[in-house]
């Protein structure tokens, strides 16, 4: 089991911040790529068990709601399939990884804005941690770039 980890300060309160990202289903409207997401079985966005299946740069994915808490501004969900490496030209390919990752939300009371804390735990193969870990901690930083640019457009 290997994690990726990234942290960082979103100029807007935290109740502002989580008001866009506690319904599951709502990725679309702050994920760059996430072009569609629908939340399985007639259950809400908010509720844990909750299966959203998502369209992210062409490939559909599903993962469940693992957590989800208003009071502590902490969502984390899990890949109900493993996780297939993106094609990379490279002749040695990872095995594909089991994940579950968590958003956490904290307010910082000076300037009333928020750090956001973005997880994930990777299932893989020893082997392949390290590449699985390095191609994570280029995508959350990038999603949470995107969670960005959305409230700042929104403000």
């Amino acid at each position: 089991m290997t994690q990726a980890y990234y942290s960082a300060v979103l100029d807007h309160p935290v109740d502002t911040v989580w008001s866009l990202i506690r319904d599951f289903n709502n990725y679309p409207a702050y994920i760059d790529g996430v072009s569609e997401s629908v939340i399985e079985d007639d259950k809400r966005g908010d509720e844990v068990g909750a299966i959203r299946r998502f369209c992210y740069l062409g490939n559909w994915i599903r993962q469940r709601l693992v957590d989800h808490s208003d009071r502590q501004h902490t969502l984390t969900y899990a890949g109900l399939e493993a996780l297939p490496y993106p094609q990379d030209g490279s002749s040695q390919v990872p095995s594909p990884t089991r994940y579950q990752g968590t958003m956490h939300l904290r307010p910082i009371v000076e300037g009333d804005r928020t750090l956001i804390e973005w997880s994930v735990a990777l299932d893989t193969e020893p082997a392949d941690a390290d590449r699985w870990q390095a191609l994570f901690g280029s995508w959350i930083p990038a999603w949470t770039d995107s969670l960005a640019r959305t409230l700042a457009r929104s403000s």
